[in-house]
């Protein structure tokens, strides 16, 4: 005779045990955020080539040379620059500190060729056709081409890789993180040793040649 308890254990419906499906992401390497100075030639070099190359080349060449985030370039405006003395007053955004930087004689001659040739829109430097400033926008369209005609589009090239190049290259070239800290605007020196941190310098002399 079958007790109750029994019945029960032989009416129970068996079911396949229950298997949990987890997605594992992938956490692929981290690409790549500042160019080498060859790279930031080729760029300037295929932006000579768009129909505006010499204000487009002219942006390039100054963010990178003085580290400049987007706004800070975009909103630069001539009375900022002292072509005669060869000094570029850099308004630094977001709380960042300003201060004069020195301007290369190549930097010069670009800027008279702008100011003389290039399109008048008050006193913003670079301009569009519409006669105002330059857009991010703008300026990162005009980055997906040059950097397709270039051979760079792999990069992912965006406005800010500019400021990221020029603290790699001041770190690479054995700048003091000090004077790295005060070129770039940084007032917390922790934003600026990501460059030292990044740069292959800091394992020079580990082994004989």
């Amino acid at each position: 005779m079958v007790s109750s308890r029994n019945r029960q254990i032989l009416h129970m419906k068996i079911t396949a045990p229950t298997v949990e499906t987890r997605t594992v992401a992938v956490r692929r390497p981290r690409q790549r955020e500042h160019l080498l100075p060859g790279e930031v030639k080729r760029l300037i070099e295929a932006a000579r080539k768009n129909r505006h190359g010499h204000r487009d080349s002219t942006l390039i060449l100054l963010l990178f040379s003085h580290g400049l985030r987007i706004q800070e370039g975009l909103q630069a405006r001539w009375q900022q620059f002292d072509l005669r003395e060869g000094v570029f007053h850099v308004r630094r955004s977001k709380r960042g500190v300003s201060g004069d930087h020195r301007l290369r004689g190549v930097e010069i001659r670009a800027l008279r060729r702008l100011q003389r040739e290039g399109p008048k829109a008050g006193d913003f430097v670079f301009v569009s056709e519409r006669g105002g400033p330059m857009t991010t926008r703008a300026v990162q369209l005009m980055l997906d081409r040059i950097a397709k005609r270039a051979g760079l589009s792999a990069l992912n090239i965006h406005p800010h890789t500019f400021r990221h190049s020029c603290g790699y290259y001041l770190a690479d070239r054995g700048a003091d993180l000090r004077l790295i800290q005060s070129y770039l605007g940084h007032r917390d020196v922790r934003h600026t040793t990501r460059y030292v941190q990044l740069s292959p310098r800091r394992f020079a002399g580990l082994f004989d040649d």
